[in-house]
C-alpha cells in the first residue's frame, strides 16, 4: 500500500490535492499500472553481460543486485527482445568503457543519459546501469561482499555552509588518497523551472582536483532535497571508481530527508543559530541524522556553537536509536579555520566500521532499494493516472467545482479514483 499525492494547478493558481490509498483500488488498478508504457521487458546480451530490466524509469533498482529469474525472464526474452542499433551499441560501449576506466567525461555523459526525459534514452540508460551494476557486484564480491564505496548524505537549512564544508572535507579526502564524487542538488524555480546550479562555483579548489568529480543537478520539482535520478547517479559514480560519494541536498526543512534513504550515513549540518533544544527534539530530519555537525564554529560564533552542540547532544538522548551499533553524535567544525574537520571524518570512519562489522550497513542498503523502488513506482503510477482517458475527461469539470467551493478536494479525488477504477 502506498499513497497517491496529486497536486494540479487549476485556474487562478488554486491547488487540487488528492489523498487516497492503493488499497481502495484493489488488484485491478495494480494490473493496469503494470502494463509497460514503452516497449516491454528486455533482456539484452551485450559484451558478455546479461542486462535485464522492466519498462519505464521505475524498473531498475540501482544497487540492489537483483536479477530477473525464472519464467518472467524467459517470457520477456521470447516476447520482447529488441536489439540495439549500431550507433546505440557503440554509444553504450564507449560510455561503459570510459566509465569503468575512471574518465570523468564519460561519467558526466552517463549521468546526463540517466537524467534525460527522452523515452528511448531512458531505456539506454537502464541498459548502461545494469552493466555497471554487474561490474560493481564483481568488485564487491572481491571485497568479501562489503560495499567498496561509502555514501554520505549532507543536508541542512539554507545558509548552513554545506558547499563550503564539502569543499574542505573533499580536499582533505583527496589528499588522503580517496576519490571523491559530489552530487550537488540545486533548487529549481517554481515559476520558470530553471536552476542556478551554483554549488560548483563555490567549490573552486575541489573542482580543479583531478581526484574529485562534482555534478550539480536541478531538483526539477522533486521534493525531499534530491532528484529522482540521484540514486542512479550514485551507482554510476561508484562504477567510475569513486570510493566516497557525497550527496549535497537542497537547503531543507524539518521533514525533507529523502537523501537518508539512499546513503550509508546521513549528516545534518546546522548553523550556530540553529534553534534551541526544543527544535532538536522535534521529530523529523533530526531523528534520521547519524551525525550532527554544528558549522561555522569560529570567531564570535564559537560560544553559540558550543551551546547548540550541548543542547542537541541532550536532545538526541531523548530520541530512539536508529541502529544497535551507533549512537548519533554532535560535533563542531569550521570550514574557515579547518578546526574540527579531521574529527568529523574520524566520526564518519568510526560509523562505517561499526556498521560494516555488524552487517547493518548492508542491510540498510537493501532496505533503501525497496524504498526507492516504491518511490519510483509512485511517480509512474501518478503519470498513468493523470494520462488515463477517464481521468482526463473528468478532471477539468471537477477542478472547476473544487475551485468554486461546490465540492471538497477529497470528494473530487474519490470521484476521479472511482472513475479510473471502473474504466480500467
Amino acid at each position: 500500500m502506498f499513497t497517491i499525492f496529486l497536486v494540479r494547478l487549476s485556474g487562478g493558481g488554486s491547488c487540487l490535492i488528492f489523498f487516497q490509498t492503493m488499497r481502495r483500488l484493489g488488484v485491478r488498478l495494480l494490473r493496469h499500472f503494470y502494463r509497460p508504457p514503452l516497449t516491454g521487458h528486455r533482456l539484452l546480451h551485450q559484451g558478455g553481460f546479461l542486462t535485464g530490466y522492466l519498462p519505464g524509469h521505475s524498473s531498475v533498482i540501482p544497487g540492489s543486485g537483483c536479477h530477473i529469474h525464472g519464467s518472467v525472464s524467459s517470457t520477456a526474452v521470447s516476447q520482447h527482445i529488441q536489439a540495439l542499433s549500431g550507433p546505440e551499441q557503440r554509444l553504450l560501449d564507449k560510455l561503459y568503457d570510459g566509465l569503468i576506466s575512471g574518465q570523468r567525461a564519460s561519467l558526466a555523459e552517463s549521468i546526463t543519459l540517466v537524467e534525460t526525459q527522452h523515452p528511448r534514452k531512458k531505456e539506454l540508460a537502464q541498459v548502461l546501469l545494469q552493466k555497471v551494476l554487474v561490474f560493481r557486484r564483481e568488485q564487491e564480491s572481491r571485497n568479501g561482499g562489503k560495499p567498496v564505496a561509502f555514501r554520505v548524505g549532507l543536508s541542512g537549512p539554507p545558509g548552513a555552509g554545506k558547499s563550503s564544508f564539502i569543499e574542505v572535507v573533499g580536499k582533505m579526502l583527496t589528499g588522503l588518497g580517496h576519490k571523491v564524487a559530489v552530487l550537488a542538488v540545486d533548487p529549481s524555480s517554481c515559476t520558470s523551472g530553471g536552476s542556478l546550479l551554483g554549488d560548483k562555483t563555490r567549490m573552486t579548489e575541489l573542482s580543479r582536483d583531478m581526484n574529485a568529480f562534482i555534478r550539480p543537478s536541478p531538483a526539477s520539482g522533486t521534493l525531499g532535497g534530491v532528484t529522482r535520478t540521484t540514486n542512479e547517479a550514485i551507482v554510476l559514480c561508484e562504477g567510475a571508481g569513486y570510493d566516497i560519494v557525497l550527496v549535497e541536498t537542497v537547503g531543507v526543512g524539518q521533514s525533507e530527508f529523502a537523501v537518508a534513504d539512499m546513503v550509508d550515513m546521513f549528516v545534518l549540518l546546522i548553523p550556530p543559530a540553529g534553534g534551541d533544544e526544543l527544535q532538536g527534539i522535534k521529530r523529523g530530519i533530526i531523528e534520521r541524522a547519524d551525525l550532527v555537525v554544528v558549522t561555522k564554529s569560529d570567531g564570535d560564533l564559537v560560544v553559540p556553537a558550543r551551546r547548540i552542540q550541548t543542547e542537541y547532544t541532550s536532545a538526541l538522548k531523548l530520541l530512539r536509536r536508529q541502529t544497535k551499533s551507533w549512537n548519533a553524535k554532535v560535533v563542531r567544525a569550521s570550514a574557515h579555520t579547518f578546526e574540527g574537520i579531521p574529527e568529523v571524518w574520524a566520526k564518519m570512519e568510526a560509523y562505517r566500521a561499526a556498521m560494516l562489522s555488524s552487517g547493518e550497513l548492508q542491510g540498510r542498503r537493501r532496505a533503501q532499494q525497496k524504498v526507492w523502488m516504491w518511490s519510483l513506482i509512485q511517480e509512474n503510477v501518478l503519470w498513468h493516472f493523470q494520462n488515463h482517458p477517464a481521468v482526463r475527461g473528468t478532471l477539468p469539470h471537477l477542478e472547476q467545482k473544487v475551485t468554486r467551493g461546490e465540492i471538497s478536494p477529497g470528494l473530487a479525488a474519490d470521484l476521479l479514483l472511482k472513475s479510473f477504477s471502473e474504466s480500467s
